[in-house]
């Protein structure tokens, strides 16, 4: 039942989706040409709000948890599962103070408005997943990027998203460069649920009547841990704070 009443509320929802992405493109192009990073980036902000709010039209509704106990005036390394796009919207414009830049891969750097402007002229990175070796400079810009600015770098450690919600095997390369170039990052975990079920139907329908949440886990200063104890530490807090991995 839930499929078909989607039906017509989801075509409405991907015109308002697009037309938000249609309409920003040449905003941010004017804002970065013209104005610089900071107009950039508050339009990029801007534009994942008016995004999250095309989803509120499907019923979808945001819990941040611990969002007050990150740290602020450091580099910052989110550590989240993946489940969605949607976990990229969100995490821009609710943890939009510490200028999330992702580590996503090659193919949506191209092809989709405002998107893949914003990932090849924001500060994000893309990689080949077909090619390992090519992704490790990648991300060592990255890491010395965030270095530098005090910015923030969202890694999925993943690689692809959970289509059941349930979290698959962390892969360790990327974490551990960010952390090597980034040594005076604190790594915070974040678990998000519930994203997965927006694209239970593929994508499309869009699913109804959602609860996403994003809990932030406490912060761990890179320069006071072995990397293979943060890892540990990281990756059991993730799972630990997904449903799926819980009822397992």
């Amino acid at each position: 039942m839930e499929k078909i009443i989607s039906y017509p509320i989801s075509v409405i929802y991907y015109l308002l989706f697009g037309l938000c992405l249609a309409v920003f493109h040449p905003i941010q192009w004017i804002c970065l040409n013209v104005f610089g990073y900071q107009a950039h980036k508050k339009s990029v902000d801007y534009l994942n709000f008016c995004l999250l709010k095309c989803t509120n039209l499907v019923g979808t509704t945001y819990t941040i948890e611990n969002r007050e106990t990150i740290p602020q005036g450091v580099p910052i390394i989110f550590v989240a599962n993946h489940q969605s796009m949607y976990d990229i919207v969100a995490m821009i414009w609710y943890f939009r103070r510490f200028h999330c830049k992702f580590v996503s891969k090659k193919e949506l750097g191209s092809g989709i408005p405002s998107v893949s402007f914003n990932l090849k002229y924001g500060g994000s990175v893309l990689i080949d997943r077909k090619d390992p070796k090519q992704a490790i400079p990648v991300i060592k810009g990255l890491s010395e990027y965030i270095e530098k600015n005090t910015r923030s770098a969202v890694i999925f450690p993943e690689g692809t998203r959970s289509k059941t919600g349930k979290p698959k095997e962390f892969a360790q390369s990327g974490l551990k460069i960010l952390c090597k170039y980034a040594p005076s990052a604190y790594v915070v975990p974040v678990s998000i649920n519930n994203s997965w079920k927006m694209v239970k139907f593929g994508f499309f329908p869009v699913g109804l009547g959602n609860h996403l949440k994003f809990t932030a886990h406490p912060a761990l200063a890179v320069k006071d841990y072995k990397f293979e104890e943060l890892m540990e530490i990281t990756e059991k807090a993730v799972k630990e704070g997904i449903n799926e991995y819980k009822q397992v």
